[in-house]
C-alpha cells in the first residue's frame, strides 16, 4: 500500500496493492494495521455506495458538522471520478484551499478525507460508482453543502459540457461570509 500526503495537511491519496493475473486482480482495499501505520485512527462505522448514471455528474461539496463530523475514505468502484477535498477549518494554513485526484475503477487509488473538509466528486463517465466509508453515521440536522462553483474556493472540476447536479447542490450556500464549525488542531 502506497500513501502519499497531499497538499492539505491530513487528505492522504492511497494506492492499495494489486495482485493480478489472467483472471483479474485481487486488491486489499481497507486493513486497520496499515491504516494505523500511516496515522489513520478512525474507526469507520457506516459505508456508503452511490451510483451516478452519466457521466459530468457532481455531487458536493458536502460536510457534516460537529458533534456529527465524518472523516472518509473515498474510493471507485466502477468507472472513473474527480475527487475533491476542500479545507473548512477556520485557522488553518490552507483553509478554503482545495486538492484532488482521480480516482477510478482502473487506477484502483482511494482518498482519506478527515473532519474539517469538505468532500465533492464529478464523474467522469457514465454508470460510475463511489464506494466510501465514514466514521460518524449520517446525521440529517447536521449536513451541510457549499457551492461546487462557488468563485471563491475556484474548483477546477476538469467537466466538459453541462454539470448534472441535484436541487440541493444547486442551491448549496456560498463559502465567503460562512462561518466554519470547524477549527484547525481540534480532534
Amino acid at each position: 500500500m502506497i500513501v502519499e500526503q497531499t497538499p492539505l495537511d491530513g487528505v492522504l491519496l492511497i494506492t492499495p496493492d494489486r495482485y493480478g493475473d489472467d483472471r483479474g486482480f485481487f486488491a486489499e482495499t481497507y486493513n486497520v494495521k496499515a491504516l494505523l501505520a500511516h496515522g489513520i485512527t478512525r474507526q469507520f462505522v457506516q459505508d456508503n455506495h452511490s451510483m451516478s448514471m452519466q457521466a459530468n455528474t457532481v455531487r458536493g461539496l458536502h460536510f457534516q458538522a460537529p458533534p456529527h463530523a465524518q472523516a472518509k475514505l473515498v474510493r471507485c468502484g466502477r468507472g472513473a471520478l474527480f475527487d475533491v477535498a476542500v479545507d473548512i477549518r477556520s485557522g488553518s494554513p490552507t483553509y478554503g484551499k482545495w486538492w484532488g485526484a482521480e480516482l477510478s475503477f482502473d487506477n484502483g487509488c482511494q482518498m482519506f478525507i478527515p473532519e474539517g473538509f469538505a468532500h465533492g466528486f464529478a464523474t467522469r463517465c457514465a454508470e460510475t460508482e463511489i464506494v466510501y466509508k465514514c466514521s460518524q453515521y449520517y446525521a440529517p440536522q447536521a449536513e451541510a453543502s457549499l457551492r461546487f462553483d462557488d468563485r471563491d474556493l475556484a474548483i477546477d472540476w476538469r467537466i466538459e459540457g453541462t454539470p448534472i447536479l441535484s436541487e440541493r447542490d444547486r442551491n448549496a450556500m456560498v463559502f465567503s461570509g460562512w462561518k466554519s464549525p470547524f477549527t484547525y488542531g481540534d480532534a
